[in-house]
């Protein structure tokens, strides 16, 4: 039977009345008003090269909006392309490109037996939901504290050529803050797989976004494909959604030569030419990587107070409690608060009889199965610091009333 002490606590908070949502990981609005001047009218609409950015054309993108993201990613600009605001629609159209069209000389997938991604748990929702839509087995590879569990990908990846691509985040993971190690990211770009077509979907989603002094940095996967002999297998995914504005950002896609040219042989028939306008007014306003960076740390000021709070009211409430575990990133959008088997669900649904709305349970797995039930995804970044520090508490208590409904 539940104590008293917890019951009266929970219908305590109850009485609040609170309405947040925190099933996504927002920017809050002070995070937008950090990029307001983008909204300011363009002194000029002619690039550097004198392309007018009014009009049709450029498909790969305006050549400052290549030079901005080889600054940030490092890689050169030659090897990537600035199309759209949203990095997630540039992986969807490279996985429908190998579908229809095959990639690195191969036969269309379509054409192929069933084929199967790899897919690091706990990732990204998103991730899953391209694959899940577009037909695509998913299998579930263990993410450690330094990356995908590299004895299970070398082995299923050498022995099985139906699996196509891996989906990685490879820097402050969602929802986990895991960094890839450096012997990951090199056993990655250099295990032999089956598949002569396969490809690393590198989502580098959170690449600038610190949330410590430490800025940690990563090795370059496509370089460390060159170096290894497979300049073909990765291809890069990067945004400004999370740095300026996350609904009318950049997207880049960065990959070896001959994948750019497959790109653009493929979006050629798709488009006439991104959003030159949009990649204007981004490069007036951004500039470079340092003015990217001091951009970055005025976003970390903002966040790293919302983690603290939210760490703090578990350490107070959840500290002492066996099989209560979460992450402490460094980076990236979110917390993986991880419950006792069976748990996740249930205090995700006692979250919302407080007025808490968070991302359905299993969510962080391939079709919605946590098999265990565990993984509850906390995303810090949209509520107000009061707010978030009071829904922390809400979860805490609401997991805690779970804990005491189970049968002694």
């Amino acid at each position: 039977m539940m104590s008293q002490d917890i019951q009266a606590q929970f219908k305590a908070f109850r009485e609040r009345g609170l309405k947040l949502d925190m099933s996504r990981g927002k920017p809050a609005p002070e995070q937008l008003d950090l990029s307001n001047a983008l909204l300011q009218q363009l002194d000029g609409y002619l690039a550097a090269d004198g392309t007018d950015a009014r009009n049709y054309g450029v498909a790969s993108g305006l050549p400052e909006a290549r030079s901005l993201f080889a600054e940030l990613l490092e890689i050169p600009a030659a090897q990537i392309v600035v199309d759209g605001s949203a990095s997630l629609a540039l992986m969807h159209d490279t996985i429908m490109f190998c579908l229809i069209h095959g990639i690195g000389g191969q036969a269309p997938w379509s054409r192929q037996q069933a084929i199967s991604f790899l897919c690091p748990v706990p990732g990204y929702d998103r991730h899953f939901s391209i694959c899940e839509a577009l037909g695509i087995k998913m299998i579930n590879v263990p993410l450690n504290e330094d990356g995908p569990d590299m004895v299970l990908v070398e082995q299923l990846v050498a022995n099985d050529a139906s699996i196509k691509g891996m989906w990685c985040v490879p820097k402050y993971s969602n929802p986990s803050g895991t960094v890839y190690s450096a012997a990951v990211v090199q056993r990655l770009a250099a295990m032999k797989t089956a598949a002569p077509d396969f490809v690393l979907m590198w989502d580098d989603a959170y690449r600038l976004h610190h949330l410590s002094e430490q800025k940690i940095d990563s090795i370059n996967m496509l370089e460390a494909c060159r170096q290894a002999g497979n300049p073909d297998r990765a291809i890069v995914f990067a945004s400004t959604s999370k740095v300026t504005m996350a609904g009318s950002g950049l997207a880049a896609l960065a990959s070896s030569v001959a994948n750019i040219a497959w790109w653009q042989r493929n979006t050629s028939v798709r488009s006439i030419g991104p959003d030159k306008i949009n990649q204007l007014r981004h490069v007036r306003f951004l500039k470079d990587r340092a003015h990217v960076e001091a951009l970055m740390e005025r976003h970390r000021h903002l966040l790293k107070p919302k983690f603290d709070a939210v760490l703090a009211q578990f350490d107070r409430y959840l500290g002492v409690i066996e099989e209560v575990s979460w992450t402490r990133p460094l980076g990236g959008y979110f917390i993986d608060l991880v419950t006792p088997p069976g748990c996740a669900k249930r205090t995700i649904a006692l979250a919302k009889e407080l007025g808490i709305t968070l991302t359905a349970a299993g969510a962080a797995f391939p079709y919605g199965l946590d098999a265990e039930d565990r993984h509850i995804r906390i995303a810090p970044s949209f509520p107000s610091l009061d707010e978030i520090s009071q829904a922390a508490q809400g979860i805490a208590l609401a997991l805690r009333t779970v804990l005491e409904e189970r049968p002694r």
